[in-house]
């Protein structure tokens, strides 16, 4: 069995409020109760943009995925809302509740956040489904509060949680019923719950012969009771859908969905006060920043389903007004409609319009462009290697490298560009760590200087250990002031037999240093000829 919902929905800006920060949107799977707040231009805009950007889940396709799809689809919502004040610094500040039912099969998506409510009234219960995220709430539910206090609290209206410019990924209340025919909802702004209690609600919607009697009477009875705030309303009834899927009520004419001065409210004939129409007076001239772009996309978008569209969005879209951040937030909307379109009636022909051909070059165009930049940045990237140099170990040869000491997959950033005759294991133990480690060099002047530095300390250390070894003439190994007789010509006694020295030995650590000099290269590698400037005492 097809379940669709039959809907109805109206907004006031109330009898106090200049403008109306309300918008709504109803249709066959899906609606939604936006709040603005947020100064003289910011409310209207961030709710209008948020229900426009849901628009498009309204249809039956979603494969399983309806409450991931409608969660994703706030989440971008609100990111659009951070450009939108990145590009508009005039509504920093601005945010918006969000209230959402999405319906797939039987099953009913819920998506809430702020303190805007949806109710339900099922099998005769009559429940409130959602929870404010307000200051007051939150001390209710501590227990530090009680509901009667929370009704004349003085921060009763703070919220904890918006859409807007000061949460990149705000904290959804997500959650799904088994929904049944007959069932109904009510979702709607706070300014209602401002003058009609939760017993004067449930008995409209119970009383109520039909949806619209239901939306009509809250509303009324609310502007009765004062109505100091925008009074939106939506109420949805679980229906059989019909087989040869006509829509389940008539599309009304724009303005009259949106409420504007002068025209009757739907199935109405309540006189509009000049001074307390269900729209807000927004200047059609760029209170909502955007442009008229694509709005006709929009417009022809929603002529193909049955909905009711009320508040600040409609009156948005009548206008051309569309909030928008750039222009790709523009083409993202249209293309998504588009597609929407296209999916729904395969064969109508959308050559004729311009815009919609650019459509379909829109992917694979910016396909192409990624790629290019993609291209040319690891290209300048590679570039910009070949022109650094560093010195590091080659086979124990201290040497000099091209690029950086890198790799990016298969691809080797760096290669040998001279190795020296300079040994690495020869090397005191802290140059010889730094070398193993890589030395960075800006330029190849620096590389060299490394390397020449390098050579001053094994000159350095080769020298004092050959001195050290032969020791001074005059040493007095025995500390008594004697001299050495070998350093002053005694005569020294025979050696014995037993002292000959091996003809395949050094007969001194200074010999044997410069004969390990002069042997040539050993299994490691060979020494750099090495002047200690007379230091040997040749």
């Amino acid at each position: 069995m097809r379940l669709a919902l039959r809907f109805a929905a109206r907004s006031d800006v109330g009898m106090v409020r200049a403008k109306n920060d309300d918008s709504a949107y109803a249709g066959r799977q899906l609606a939604v109760v936006a709040d603005g707040m947020g100064g003289h231009a910011g409310g209207n805009v961030a709710s209008a943009s948020t229900v426009l950007d849901l628009i498009p889940l309204d249809h039956d396709g979603h494969a399983g995925d309806a409450g991931t799809h409608l969660a994703d689809e706030i989440q971008t919502a609100n990111s659009l809302l951070s450009e939108l004040v990145g590009t508009n610094p005039q509504l920093a500040g601005m945010g918006t509740t969000v209230t959402a039912l999405l319906l797939e099969d039987s099953t009913l998506q819920l998506a809430h956040i702020g303190d805007s409510r949806a109710y339900r009234l099922k099998d005769g219960v009559f429940e409130q489904i959602t929870t404010d995220h307000t200051f007051v709430q939150r001390l209710i539910d501590e227990g530090r509060l009680s509901p009667e206090d929370a009704e004349i609290h003085p921060h009763k209206n703070v919220l904890m949680r918006v859409l807007g410019d000061v949460d990149a990924s705000p904290e959804l209340d997500l959650d799904h019923f088994e929904v049944s025919p007959g069932e109904r909802w009510l979702l709607c702004s706070d300014g209602l719950n401002a003058v009609l209690n939760d017993r004067a609600v449930e008995q409209v919607m119970r009383d109520a012969p039909d949806i619209r009697e239901a939306v009509n009477t809250l509303v009324d009875l609310t502007l009765a009771g004062g109505s100091p705030d925008n009074v939106t309303v939506a109420v949805v009834e679980v229906v059989q859908a019909d087989d040869d899927g006509t829509p389940l009520t008539a599309l009304p004419p724009a303005r009259q969905a949106a409420g504007e001065r002068g025209a009757p409210a739907p199935d109405t004939e309540r006189p509009r006060s000049t001074a307390h129409g269900s729209t807000a007076d927004i200047d059609h001239k760029g209170d909502l920043p955007g442009t008229a772009i694509r709005a006709d996309v929009i417009r022809q978008d929603l002529l193909t389903r049955p909905h009711v569209l009320v508040g600040s969005a409609a009156l948005a879209t009548e206008t051309g007004q569309i909030p928008i951040v750039t222009q790709r937030t523009t083409e993202r909307r249209a293309a998504k409609m588009l597609i929407r379109h296209s999916e729904e009636d395969p064969g109508e022909d959308f050559d004729d319009d311009p815009p919609a051909r650019r459509r379909r070059w829109l992917v694979p165009t910016f396909l192409s462009l990624l790629t290019l930049i993609l291209v040319a940045v690891l290209g300048f990237g590679y570039t910009w290697t070949q022109t650094r140099y560093y010195v590091a170990d080659a086979d124990n040869r201290v040497a000099i490298f091209t690029g950086v000491p890198q790799s990016v997959g298969p691809v080797n950033l760096s290669e040998l560009y001279r190795a020296t005759d300079i040994p690495v294991s020869n090397l005191p133990e802290y140059q010889r760590s730094q070398v193993i480690n890589t030395l960075p060099a800006a330029s190849l002047e620096e590389a060299e200087r490394i390397v020449g530095d390098l050579r001053s300390e094994l000159r350095a250390v080769s020298c004092e250990s050959e001195t050290t070894a032969t020791g001074p003439a005059s040493e007095d190994p025995t500390g008594t002031g004697t001299p050495n007789p070998r350093a002053t010509g005694s005569p020294s006694p025979s050696p014995s037999p037993s002292s000959t020295p091996n003809p395949g030995q050094s007969s001194s650590p200074s010999v044997s240093a410069r004969a390990g000099a002069a042997a040539g290269p050993d299994t490691r590698a060979s020494s750099p000829a090495i002047d200690c400037g007379g230091a040997t005492g040749e």
